[in-house]
């Protein structure tokens, strides 16, 4: 299964400001240092902070900080979030597959993601920035303004 790239997006922002400590970078920053377009990140930000999993203020001063909802967020609940509740193939798409009234590999599938999903419930954003990740990612440079 490969995630969108929004969910990756959603995944490495949340992981970057969990390191992030007191510095508050910001949206522009971050996309400038995923080199990733600003306006596909704004968009994974609005949707982020509408989960209450991060906090974005505008003007001097401004920038993004992870909530504690954030950090203790589920990465299954993320994932979920931003992949959808679809199909992992698309049975009925614009050329409907010969096999759907008696296929059994769509209910497979299903199951097979639910399981992918159920496998990463409880692991937490702080679990995934312990050492020794959270050191390299403060290693990373967030555009102008350097490493947080």
């Amino acid at each position: 299964m490969r995630l969108l790239r929004s969910t990756d997006l959603a995944l490495r922002v949340l992981m970057r400001l969990a390191v992030a400590g007191e510095s508050s970078p910001t949206t522009r920053d971050v996309a400038a240092g995923m080199h990733v377009p600003y306006t596909h990140l704004a968009k994974v930000v609005a949707e982020l902070q509408h989960m209450g999993l991060l906090a974005a203020r505008r003007g001097r001063g401004g920038g993004l900080t992870l909530t504690e909802r954030g950090r203790t967020a589920s990465v299954g609940a993320v994932v979920r979030a931003f992949e959808g509740d679809g199909d992992v193939v698309d049975c009925e798409g614009p050329t409907p597959c010969p096999l759907n009234s008696a296929c059994r590999l769509r209910g497979a599938l299903r199951r097979a993601q639910e399981v992918f999903f159920a496998s990463l419930d409880p692991i937490t954003v702080a679990d995934i920035v312990a050492e020794p990740t959270g050191a390299l990612l403060l290693g990373i440079s967030l555009g102008p303004a350097g490493p947080a």
